[in-house]
C-alpha cells in the first residue's frame, strides 16, 4: 500500500484523506514528524511545481495527525499554508471525529488569530456549529462574518433575511461596534434598503431580535471613539437609520456635546443638528447650549462655526434672558482664523448686547474683543465698550538661526565598529554624513587588513537579499548592479562595496565599469549620477586590485565641503605612502574643496603646488581659480510647469574624467530618457554633496523632480529643499522656482520640508522676496501650484514670526492674481484666493506693512460678503488705516 507521505508528496488530496480514515490517533501522530520534514523540505522550492502539487495534501494530513488543538491551529494559520486551495469541508472531515470541546478550543484559536492570517470563516464557522459553544466575537471572526453574510447575495434573499435567521446575531452586532476599521466592508452592500447593513439593522432594532437601546448606546460609542473615515461615514449612516426619537436624543445630550466637539466633520455636523433642533424646541439648557457653542466656535471648519452661529442667534431671538449665559460662547468665535467668522460673531453680539444684564459679562465681551482684527476691534470699542487697541511696539521679524554645518568624525577606528556604522547605515538609508564616514571606513579597513574586515562584516552581509551561495545567482547579481548604473543612492552604493568584498563582483566587470566611455543608462539626472557613481565603481574595482589608503574627497562638513588644508595634508600623505590616487576620486575632491574663502584657497594653493606632485600642482591651480561663473538660467513652460535651463560651464569640463564632464555640459529642460531609475529621490542629498558650492547646477536638474510634488502629487521629493537651502552657492532662479514648488506640495510632510528651506534661505540673507512671488503667483495662474496648499504653507512660515518675508512675497504674488478679477479677465477669481488674502492681511497687520497693492482696491469693492471680499477688505485696511478708518 502506498505511504501517506508518498500520497502527500505526489499530492493525491483524496488518497490522503481515505488513508487518514483508515489509521488510529497513534498511527497518524507517528507519520507527524515525516510531515514536518517535507514541510521544512518544500519551504526551500516553495514555487516549484511538486511543491505546489504537494502542498494541498501536506495541510491536509498535518491537520489530522496532529492531537493538539494549538498545534493544529497554528497549521492551518502558518504562513506557507495559506495558499493550497484545500475546502474547509475537507478538514472538517478529518476532524469531525474530536471532542466537542476539542472542536470549541480549535475555533476559539483559529479566531483569535489576526485577520492577515486569512483563515477561512466558513471552517471556524462550521467548528461553531459542531462544537455548539458560544460564538467568538474577535475580529477575524466578525470581518468574516460580514464578509460572508454581506456576500453572500447569490442566495436571492436580502441582508436583512439573512441576519434575521442568523442563530448568533446578537454577539455578533455588538462586536461589529467594536472592530476598528470595519467601515469599508460594511459599504459594501446596496446603498439603501433592507439590502443594506444600516438599512437591515435599523429594522432589526425595531420590532426585531436586536436590542435597540443596546445598539443606539454601541453606535454612539463607537461614533465617540473614532476611527478611519469609512468607519465614521458607515456608523454615520446606521445612527440616522436608526431615526431616534426626541426623548431618545434628550438622553444623550451629554454624548451629542462630545461628538459636536472633538468629532470629525460629518459627525460633528449631526451632532450640532441634533443640539440645534433641541435647543429650538427648550429642551436643552442655556448651560448645555454655551458649553457645545464654545466648542465648536473654537473648531476651524466655517461652516460648523457659521451654523452655530445661526443657532445662536435664533435662540437670542426667542429668549432675552439666555444673552447673559450664550454671549460670552459667541466671543470665543473672536478668535477665530476666519475673518468673515469674527464679523458674523461680532454683529451678533452688536445686536444682543443689550440684553445682558451681568456687568462681568459685559466686562468679558470688552476684554475678549482684543482678539479681534483691527478693523472689527475698532467697531467694538463702539459697541462693546473694549479698550482702544494700545501703540503697537515696533515690529521685530523673528528668523531662526542660520544652521550650522556639522563636522564629520573619523573614520571608525576599528573593523567591529565599523561594521556597526555600516548596518545601521544600511538599515536606515543613511545621510550624506553617515554614507560618507561608511565608505571611508571600509576603504581604510580593506586596505589595512581585508580578512579582519570581512570577519567583522559578516554579520552585515548575511541579512542582505544579494548574499547567497548559487553561482548561477551571483552572475545574475553581477549582470544587475553593472546594469543600474544611474540607480545608485548611499544605500545602493554600500551595498556595491559589500558585494566587491564578498567577491561577487569579477574584476573585468569592476574593470568594465570604470573604463572611459563606459556605457551608463542616462536620464535628466545622469551629469549629477555618474560622478557620484564614477567613485564608487573605481574605489570598488581598486578594492580589488589596489586598495586606497584612505579617500582623498571625504568631505569635512556634513554639506559635502572638503577643506583645502584638508585636501593638502591627504595629498601629502599619498605622496609619502607612494600611493597611486584615484581619478574619480581627487575629481570629486576638487568639486567639493571650499573655494569661497580666498585666503584660505590662496594659502592652501601654495602648500599644494610645493608637493611637487601632479596632483598637487592641479589642486592649486583650482584654487586659485576662483569659484567659477555660474552660466545663464533660462526659463522654459511645459504645461503648467515653468522649468529652467543652463548653458555651458567650460570650467568643469578641462581636465577632468569623462563621468564629470557632463556636469559643465547644457542642462535641457525636456532632455530625459524614458529609462530613470531615480523616482525615490533618496540620491538627491548626495548629489548636492558632490558640488556643494554649486547648488544652482544641482537645482536645475532636480526641478522637475520638485515640480511633480504640486503638479503630479508626488511624494517626498522635497525632502531635500532644506538641505539645498543650506548649500552652498549663488540661490538663484532655479533653486526658487524649487522651493515655489514644494510650497505648493501635496503632502504636508513636503510642504513643510518647504517652509524650512523658505525660512533658512530668509535667515541667510539668500531669499529673493521678489523672485520668488512673481514665481508663486504665476505658478497659480498656470495651475501647478494650488492656492489652498500655498496659503497653509505661508501661514505655517508666518506663525513662526516671520510675517513680513511671507508678506514680502505675498506682495509680489498676489497682483497678477487679483488682476484677474477684473470683468474682462478669465473666468473669475481664482479658488482659494481668499485664504492668500487672509495670510497676507495677518503679515501686514503684524509686521506694520503699509503702501498700496495693484489692483487690491477693486477686489475690495467687490459686492457680496464673500471671504475674497472680507479679506480683500481687511487688507486694504491694514495696508491703508487712515483711509480704512
Amino acid at each position: 500500500m502506498t505511504t501517506l507521505t508518498e500520497a502527500v508528496r505526489a499530492g493525491r488530496t483524496a488518497e490522503v484523506v481515505g488513508l487518514l480514515d483508515d489509521m488510529t490517533d497513534a498511527e497518524r501522530r507517528g507519520f507527524f514528524p515525516e510531515l514536518k520534514a517535507l514541510r521544512k523540505e518544500l519551504r526551500a522550492t516553495r514555487w516549484d511545481g511538486p511543491s505546489r502539487r504537494a502542498y494541498p495534501a501536506l495541510y491536509v494530513a498535518g491537520v489530522a495527525c496532529q492531537t493538539g488543538a494549538a498545534g493544529v491551529a497554528s497549521w492551518i494559520a502558518a504562513a506557507d499554508m495559506r495558499w493550497p486551495g484545500v475546502s474547509p469541508a475537507v478538514l472538517l472531515r478529518v476532524l469531525a471525529d474530536r471532542e466537542a470541546g476539542w472542536l470549541a478550543d480549535l475555533a476559539n484559536r483559529l479566531a483569535q488569530r489576526p485577520a492577515t492570517a486569512q483563515v477561512p470563516y466558513e471552517l471556524m464557522s462550521a467548528l461553531v456549529r459542531l462544537a455548539g459553544c458560544p460564538v467568538p466575537t474577535t475580529d477575524a471572526y466578525v470581518r468574516g462574518w460580514v464578509q460572508q453574510v454581506g456576500g453572500n447575495w447569490r442566495r436571492g434573499n436580502t441582508l436583512l433575511e439573512r441576519l434575521r435567521t442568523d442563530p448568533h446575531l446578537a454577539p455578533l452586532v455588538a462586536a461589529l461596534f467594536e472592530v476598528n476599521d470595519i467601515g469599508s466592508l460594511l459599504e459594501w452592500a446596496a446603498d439603501e434598503g433592507p439590502a443594506s447593513w444600516h438599512g437591515a439593522l435599523a429594522q432589526l432594532t425595531a420590532g426585531g431580535p436586536l436590542d435597540r437601546r443596546a445598539t443606539v448606546d454601541a453606535c454612539v460609542a463607537r461614533l465617540l471613539r473614532g476611527g478611519t473615515s469609512a468607519d465614521h461615514r458607515a456608523f454615520l449612516r446606521v445612527l440616522t437609520s436608526l431615526a431616534l426619537t426626541r426623548e431618545e436624543q434628550r438622553e444623550r445630550v451629554a454624548d451629542w456635546v462630545a461628538l459636536a466637539s472633538d468629532a470629525v466633520s460629518p459627525v460633528a455636523s449631526h451632532a450640532q443638528s441634533v443640539l440645534g433642533a433641541l435647543a429650538l424646541d427648550g429642551q436643552l439648557t442655556h448651560r448645555h447650549l454655551a458649553e457645545v457653542s464654545e466648542a465648536v466656535l473654537f473648531r476651524p471648519e466655517r461652516k460648523l462655526v457659521r451654523a452655530q452661529l445661526v443657532l445662536l442667534g435664533k435662540v437670542l431671538a426667542r429668549d432675552a434672558a439666555a444673552a447673559d449665559e450664550l454671549l460670552p460662547a459667541i466671543a470665543q468665535a473672536f478668535g477665530h482664523e476666519d475673518p468673515g467668522v469674527q464679523e458674523r460673531a461680532l454683529k451678533l453680539a452688536q445686536r444682543h448686547v443689550k440684553k445682558v444684564r451681568s456687568a462681568e459679562v459685559r466686562a468679558e465681551l470688552a476684554s475678549t474683543a482684543d482678539e479681534l482684527i483691527p478693523p472689527l476691534r475698532a467697531q467694538a470699542v463702539r459697541s462693546l465698550g473694549a479698550a482702544p487697541a494700545e501703540v503697537a511696539p515696533v515690529y521685530e521679524e523673528v528668523l531662526p538661526l542660520v544652521p550650522e554645518p556639522t563636522r564629520l568624525a573619523p573614520a571608525a577606528g576599528s573593523v567591529v565598529e565599523l561594521a556597526e556604522e555600516v548596518g545601521a547605515a544600511l538599515a536606515s538609508d543613511t545621510d550624506v554624513t553617515g554614507f560618507e564616514r561608511a565608505l571611508d571606513g571600509l576603504v581604510r579597513h580593506a586596505h589595512r587588513d581585508r580578512d579582519a574586515l570581512l570577519e567583522a562584516l559578516e554579520p552585515v552581509i548575511s541579512r542582505q537579499w544579494w548574499d547567497g551561495a548559487d553561482p548561477f545567482y551571483d552572475l545574475r547579481l553581477e549582470h544587475q548592479f553593472s546594469d543600474v548604473r544611474g540607480g545608485f543612492d548611499g544605500f545602493a552604493g554600500l551595498d556595491l562595496l559589500l558585494i566587491t568584498l564578498r567577491g561577487k563582483l569579477s574584476t573585468t566587470g569592476l574593470h568594465a565599469a570604470i573604463r572611459p566611455g563606459a556605457p551608463h543608462r542616462t536620464c535628466a539626472h545622469g551629469a549629477l549620477s555618474q560622478p557620484f557613481e564614477a567613485r564608487l565603481w573605481e574605489v570598488a574595482y581598486r578594492i580589488r586590485t589596489d586598495p586606497l589608503p584612505f579617500l582623498l574627497s571625504t568631505p569635512t562638513w556634513s554639506t559635502g565641503l572638503l577643506e583645502p588644508d584638508e585636501l593638502v595634508q591627504r595629498l601629502d600623505a599619498y605622496r609619502r605612502l607612494g600611493a597611486r590616487v584615484s581619478a574619480a576620486d581627487f575629481a570629486q575632491a576638487l568639486l567639493r574643496v571650499r573655494r569661497g574663502n580666498r585666503p584660505a584657497a590662496e594659502s592652501a594653493a601654495e602648500r599644494a603646488a610645493a608637493l611637487g606632485t601632479a596632483e598637487g600642482k592641479r589642486l592649486a591651480h583650482w584654487l586659485t581659480t576662483g569659484a567659477p561663473v555660474l552660466p545663464a538660467i533660462r526659463r522654459r513652460t511645459s504645461g503648467p510647469r515653468i522649468l529652467a535651463e543652463s548653458g555651458e560651464l567650460p570650467e568643469l569640463q578641462e581636465d577632468f574624467p569623462d563621468a564629470f564632464r557632463a556636469l559643465g555640459r547644457p542642462a535641457g529642460a525636456f532632455a530625459e530618457s524614458r529609462y530613470c531609475a531615480h523616482w525615490s529621490g533618496s540620491a538627491h542629498p548626495h548629489w548636492l554633496a558632490v558640488l556643494p558650492e554649486l547648488r544652482e547646477l544641482v537645482a536645475v536638474r532636480i526641478l522637475r523632480d520638485l515640480s511633480a510634488v504640486a503638479v503630479d502629487d508626488s511624494r517626498s521629493a522635497a525632502s531635500v529643499l532644506p538641505l539645498l537651502a543650506e548649500s552652498g552657492g549663488e540661490a538663484g532662479e532655479a533653486t526658487h522656482l524649487c522651493v515655489a514648488y514644494g510650497l505648493g506640495a501635496r503632502h504636508p510632510e513636503d510642504r513643510l520640508a518647504a517652509v524650512d528651506a523658505l525660512l533658512v534661505l530668509a535667515a541667510r540673507g539668500q531669499l529673493d522676496a521678489v523672485r520668488l512671488g512673481a514665481d508663486l503667483g504665476e505658478l497659480v495662474r498656470r495651475g501647478a501650484v494650488k492656492p489652498l496648499r500655498l496659503a497653509e504653507s505661508l501661514r505655517t512660515a508666518a506663525s513662526t514670526g516671520a510675517y513680513a518675508t511671507v508678506w514680502g512675497l505675498l506682495g509680489h504674488a498676489l497682483p497678477p492674481l487679483l488682476s484677474d478679477l477684473a470683468a474682462d479677465g478669465p473666468a473669475g477669481p481664482v479658488r482659494g484666493l481668499g485664504d492668500l488674502l487672509g495670510v497676507a492681511a495677518e503679515c501686514a497687520e503684524r509686521s506694520g506693512a503699509r503702501g498700496d497693492l495693484p489692483h487690491l482696491a477693486r477686489a475690495a469693492d467687490r459686492r457680496g460678503s464673500s471671504r475674497l471680499v472680507a479679506e480683500a477688505r481687511r487688507l486694504r485696511g491694514a495696508l491703508a488705516p487712515e483711509v480704512a478708518a
